[in-house]
């Protein structure tokens, strides 16, 4: 079964109110309807990065975020997980601000993940910063997870 680590957005979008954002609404759809329809065709992945995400702001919505993902197994952080993020904030490929989204393409890499889910289409779900990290990974010997948006993993 392919695999998938499930990054913070994805969770925001999952659990979120109805936007009156046109597009941020059909995105939330999209995420609903990835978790219903398609979930059960992946093994799910969550890291301590996107629970200390999701356990952030308010309470209430909070306690939602971390109700839908709690079960999935949780992957750590090693070594080789931080000297990959640092590795690609060093390169230039993430800027340093967005550390945490470098580190959920690390933790994802490094446990050989098929897919990064994401909404985040600043840093990670983006055409030229994927091909960018792609390189750093590659010449650190690893090979970087699909990263997409749900849209893009609804299958056939």
């Amino acid at each position: 079964m392919e695999t998938v680590y499930l990054e913070t957005t994805f969770v925001s979008y999952l659990v979120s109110r109805p936007s009156r954002d046109l597009l941020v609404a059909a995105h939330q759809q999209t995420t609903k309807d990835w978790w219903l329809e398609r979930r059960q065709n992946f093994e799910c992945y969550v890291s301590q990065v996107l629970l200390d995400e999701a356990s952030a702001g308010d309470p209430e919505e909070a306690k939602t975020r971390m109700a839908m993902i709690s079960g999935f197994p949780v992957l750590e952080i090693t070594e080789e997980t931080e000297s990959l993020t640092a590795a690609i904030i060093d390169s230039g490929a993430i800027p340093s601000h967005a550390v945490r989204d470098a580190a959920h393409i690390a933790i994802a890499t490094i446990n050989d993940m098929d897919y990064l889910l994401t909404w985040n289409c600043k840093h990670l779900a983006n055409a030229q910063m994927i091909r960018r990290v792609a390189v750093v990974c590659n010449e650190q010997g690893y090979n970087m997870p699909v990263i997409c948006t749900p849209e893009e993993l609804m299958g056939e």
